[in-house]
């Protein structure tokens, strides 16, 4: 019921203040919800939209919600972003998703930091380990001990 209701007051925050470049969109189900991304400032994403999907349990806000790119063929969404931390899978490494986290972090947090993410990039490549993750990853990106190596991108 905590996590539920933080979700909710969160949720109402980022519908009074919204983000450039952020949409959300809900699901039938609060603990499911995903968030269109552009970054247009960036060569490297223009013209470009990425969907990122946001699966949230009962321990929200003590663990990160399990947080990827995904596609969305329907609406047009085909690819996933190229980028020194982010797999062909959509997973992502980036340390708020895993050790950084503490409550104190929000949904708008983790939108904030995959949109500068994705603005300050400047290398239109894959993580050097992608092709081997990609083969062996979990479905769940949660389930991955990524070692944050690498805070220069």
């Amino acid at each position: 019921m905590a996590a539920r209701n933080r979700i909710l007051k969160e949720l109402r925050g980022l519908e009074k203040e919204t983000l450039d470049g952020i949409n959300i969109e809900l699901t039938d189900n609060i603990y499911v919800l995903f968030a269109t991304i552009s970054v247009d400032g960036n060569p490297l994403y223009k013209d470009q939209v990425y969907k990122v999907k946001f699966t949230i349990t009962e321990e929200y806000p003590f663990t990160p919600p399990a947080c990827m790119f995904v596609k969305d063929i329907d609406r047009g969404i085909v690819s996933i972003p190229i980028h020194p931390h982010i797999y062909t899978n959509g997973h992502i490494c980036l340390d708020l998703l895993g050790t950084a986290w503490t409550p104190v972090h929000t949904i708008r947090s983790i939108l904030l930091s995959l949109h500068s993410f994705l603005a300050s990039n400047t290398r239109s490549e894959r993580p050097p380990d992608d092709s081997s993750y990609f083969k062996h990853a979990p479905k769940n990106p949660k389930d991955t001990r990524f070692v944050y190596h690498d805070d220069t991108v």
